[in-house]
């Protein structure tokens, strides 16, 4: 399981989700979709795009990843996760089958999402990218728009160590004749795009260049103001296939998190002392982080911090401010990194802190060292932040 264990569970082919899809007869080409893809924002994305059709009155089915405390998370219709009863008898029905190909978890997983939502009669299905896209168990659709949020260097092991090659990778979605959707414009990656969209005679919309406005979302941070013009910008091209309207957008960005049950981003747990959440976990991500920590009053800042094992922490270093106390952990995962080795690497570059046997652990003693008028931030990981929420 990827999620879980990193590289070693990671399949680069399309082969096994081909043959899964069509033992289920083809169930992705049975329903409408939105395909979403990205290094940052694709999850916030999908869920403002799935809350809004969900205004307009349509039924929704959500396909994101990873989940944070239930697996039932990754796949949901108008917000309600899957039955209990759908997973184990679609195991059930399938177990021969899934055993004998030996598939991976998100393999599995991404045809369980395609079956549902055909059963569910489901008028349009927002499909988020597991890993990059051109490869990716999802990339079996044939969706009514592509949506690329942003690119940048993660999980450079499978995608390449370049902006220009992860581009490429994630440009592996845009379908021939479909309309694609970039959320940011990039220097290193917008010749990518707009190669691989005239290649495949799609029309291409670079979502910051052409939205001026955007309206506001019930999910806070600043970065997300990049996210809320993509999903403007996705919607503009939908009403050629949906009908929808401003009401219906200014509402479904309002209430994302009452629609889909999104949690974890940029998710405040309590006041005095103020705790803050995030799932962002690489340098792209954490950028926008620090940038929003800076425009918090606080007095001291408490940082809850662990990452996977597989983590580039240069970057992160370089990035994170000093000015703060750490309380570094392992997630609760066979990835997680070793909260002594990540205390080393930070306490090396200046930075002030303690390891912690646990997550639970560090963050009971944060919140023991922290008056009411300071600020605790959890991040560095989703399953840092899935073990407090």
């Amino acid at each position: 399981m990827y999620q879980r264990q990193g590289q070693s569970a990671y399949k680069a082919d399309l082969k096994n989700s081909l043959l899964l899809a069509e033992h289920l007869n083809n169930p992705q080409q049975h329903i409408k979709t939105i395909h979403v893809a990205g290094t940052n924002g694709k999850g916030s994305t999908s869920h403002m795009l799935a809350s809004i059709l969900q205004e307009a009155g349509y039924q929704v089915g959500l396909f994101t990843s990873p989940h944070l405390k239930d697996f039932r998370e990754r796949i949901k219709v108008n917000g309600k996760v899957v039955s209990k009863a759908f997973v184990v008898g679609f195991i059930k029905r399938n177990s021969r089958f899934l055993e004998s190909r030996n598939l991976s978890f998100f393999e599995m997983t991404s045809g369980m999402a395609f079956d549902y939502f055909k059963e569910q009669q489901v008028d349009v299905a927002v499909i988020e990218v597991g890993l990059g896209g051109r490869l990716d168990s999802t990339n079996i659709i044939t969706p009514v728009v592509s949506v690329i949020t942003n690119i940048g260097l993660d999980h450079t092991q499978f995608l390449g160590t370049s902006l220009e090659q992860i581009a490429s990778e994630k440009a592996g979605i845009i379908k021939p004749h479909l309309p694609v959707v970039i959320g940011e414009t990039q220097e290193a990656t917008k010749h990518v795009f707009k190669e691989v969209a005239t290649r495949q005679q799609s029309d291409i919309y670079f979502a910051d260049a052409l939205i001026q406005e955007v309206y506001p979302s019930d999910l806070k941070g600043s970065y997300q103001q990049k996210n809320i013009k993509t999903v403007l910008q996705t919607i503009q091209v939908l009403k050629s296939s949906f009908s929808v309207s401003e009401q219906q957008i200014k509402k479904g960005l309002l209430h994302v998190v009452k629609n889909t049950g999104l949690q974890g981003r940029w998710q405040v747990l309590q006041e005095l002392p103020k705790i803050i959440c995030d799932t962002a976990h690489n340098t792209e991500g954490l950028k926008y982080i620090v940038k929003q920590l800076e425009e918090e009053p606080f007095q001291h800042l408490h940082v809850v911090f662990g990452v996977v094992n597989d983590k580039d922490l240069g970057g992160i270093l370089d990035l994170l401010p000093k000015q703060a106390t750490y309380y570094f952990c392992k997630p609760n995962v066979p990835r997680g990194m070793d909260a002594d080795l990540l205390a080393e690497a930070f306490l090396k570059e200046g930075f002030v802190g303690n390891s912690y046997l646990s997550v639970n652990e560090a963050f009971m003693a944060a919140k023991k060292e922290a008056t009411n008028k300071d600020l605790i931030y959890v991040g560095g990981s989703t399953f840092v932040v899935a073990e407090i929420i």
